[in-house]
């Protein structure tokens, strides 16, 4: 049987899980998604979205929906040893990719969100109260073969699936079955979080006390939930264990009086900084905390998921509907791999210097803050967040070395004729690739057409992109967008008379002038062909 007709199966009905199967099934690809849980979890454990994420979710048409169940945020105010501010961290434009930076949610509001809207999808079959017990690959390589049952045993099924996309967390059953290792480091530091009601703080940010002798978060949510998450010291709490509520209310009574029916979760938990060893074992790939786990101070753990899902799903489209080969998976490690390892190291340094116990050193930090606040770079860098690690597709589906290769195109408004009604670019973009000319003439379009582009395969939207204070023409051979606030210019002008080839997780795959065009179209064509 040719994979290409076999469903996908998605393990795991977490965030990741149903983000991934929300937009397999946006783009008409058929999907099983199982999950051992008898529903959506009901704690709240990620709480950040990012600005990316939502893009991400626009993309499934579901991004105004979520915005229904976020805090639109402001980044995160830092605190000194003495808990007095040090800075406030916005990130480096307000709604650079068409969204919020950081935005605070409740983790069940979001499952169940997803799942509404993944079951009212006709190309989905959901299963919970659903485990996988075995996955092999098919010998004739046409995809694998997964058995599923009730968690009582009294129903057992073999699944034929083209895919298998494990979702399935940090003790991910697939990669456990597939005898994939993850590297790391295991912390030993126990933290306790608590998930509140009834509260006080109305803030849009979340806020981080670096105070040595108890290191703590604080990040308010909608209606007067609010999470506390404390540095515990020996003799307090243990991994796995929920603290007394005389624990809990002696640790958030600086913040706020507390009563046990205010409680929604409390919990001891350590966190591990660790990445599996391959995230693709033939018809097998790894998403998520399954791929890659880290501390939580950095707020990117779904987030980095999220990503996985973006960078993965257009790719499982296309090669599901026959536009491309299988080989076009083997992009999704490199270009993806890089940079969640790196945030993994960046939310342990972090913690190390925002969240230690050693006096000395958190001295150190309050000193060289102030310092660096003092300048104009240094401020940027901190209160725009210059020193998160970038993502940057450094390999996989890209071509060239120009500055804005493999970098993610930023989502400002455009005006769109005949109506010049400002628009998310992303509405223009549409779910494939998509070619913008930046200030090109007809001619370079003409030499551009005449290349041998696989648009037989992979559709390539053509879009003239006109920067300055220009009307776009109402009429033409091309669709075309003007700049509506000057967003677009900044974008782009470092592109100025090439063209931009944008994959359909919105990275840029390549920067040509007329002279490169055959060159990419062969790269292009050789990768996904």
């Amino acid at each position: 049987m040719n994979s290409t007709r076999l469903p996908v199966l998605v393990v795991g009905g977490g965030p990741v899980g149903l983000t991934v199967a929300n937009l397999l099934a946006a783009r008409g690809v058929p999907l099983i998604l199982v999950e051992r849980n008898a529903s959506t979890s009901d704690e709240a454990k990620a709480i950040s979205l990012d600005d990316e994420s939502l893009r991400t979710l626009q993309t499934a048409g579901l991004a105004d929906k979520v915005l229904e169940v976020v805090v639109p945020g402001t980044g995160t105010r830092y605190y000194d040893r003495k808990g007095r501010p040090l800075f406030h961290a916005r990130g480096p434009q307000p709604y650079r990719l068409g969204y919020p930076f950081k935005n605070q949610f409740a983790q069940p509001e979001l499952e169940k969100l997803l799942l509404d809207e993944l079951k009212s999808r006709p190309e989905a079959d959901v299963r919970f109260s659903t485990e996988l017990v075995t996955v092999a690959e098919n010998p004739d390589g046409s995809g694998a073969t997964a058995v599923v049952r009730t968690p009582d045993d009294t129903v057992e099924e073999l699944l034929k699936v083209s895919w298998v996309l494990a979702c399935d967390g940090g003790r991910s059953t697939v990669r456990e079955l597939r005898g994939i290792g993850m590297t790391g480091t295991s912390h030993q530091h126990v933290w306790l979080v608590a998930d509140t009601t009834n509260d006080h703080h109305d803030e849009r940010y979340g806020m981080h006390h670096g105070t040595p002798d108890r290191p703590t978060v604080i990040v308010p949510g909608r209606g007067g939930r609010c999470r506390y998450e404390f540095l515990l010291q020996p003799g307090e709490g243990e991994k796995g264990e929920r603290p007394g509520f005389e624990t809990l209310r002696r640790l958030v009574a600086p913040y706020r009086s507390l009563t046990e029916d205010q409680v929604e979760r409390c919990t001891a938990y350590t966190f591990n900084a660790v990445v599996a060893d391959r995230w693709r074992d033939g018809h097998v790939l790894l998403l998520g905390d399954a791929a890659h786990m880290m501390p939580p101070f950095a707020g990117q753990g779904l987030n980095s998921g999220i990503r996985d899902a973006a960078n993965l799903a257009w790719k499982i489209d296309d090669v599901w509907h026959g536009r491309a080969r299988h080989s076009l998976l083997d992009t999704y490690e490199p270009e993806r791999r890089p940079h969640a390892t790196a945030m993994v190291r960046y939310s342990e340094r972090l913690g190390d210097v925002v969240m230690t116990t050693d006096r000395r050193r958190a001295l150190v930090r309050d000193i060289a803050t102030r310092t660096l606040l003092r300048t104009p770079p240094g401020r940027r860098y901190l209160t725009e967040m210059r020193f998160r690690p970038r993502a940057r597709h450094e390999g996989g589906l890209v071509v060239g070395d120009h500055a804005l290769t493999g970098t993610q195109l930023p989502q400002p408004r455009v005006l769109v004729p005949p109506s010049l009604r400002p628009l998310l670019l992303d509405e223009v973009l549409g779910e494939s690739f998509a070619l913008l000319g930046v200030d090109v003439p007809d001619a370079a379009w003409r030499r551009f057409n005449g290349a041998h582009w696989p648009d037989d395969a992979v559709d390539i939207k053509r879009i003239d992109v006109l920067l300055g204070d220009r009307l776009p023409p109402a009429a033409g051979a091309r669709e075309a967008v003007a700049d509506a606030d000057g967003h677009l210019e900044e974008a782009l002008a470092a592109a100025r008379n090439r063209f931009v080839l944008v994959k359909p997780d919105r990275y840029i795959a390549a920067v040509m002038g007329p002279g490169d065009i055959s060159a990419v179209a062969a790269a292009l064509r050789k990768e996904t062909l």
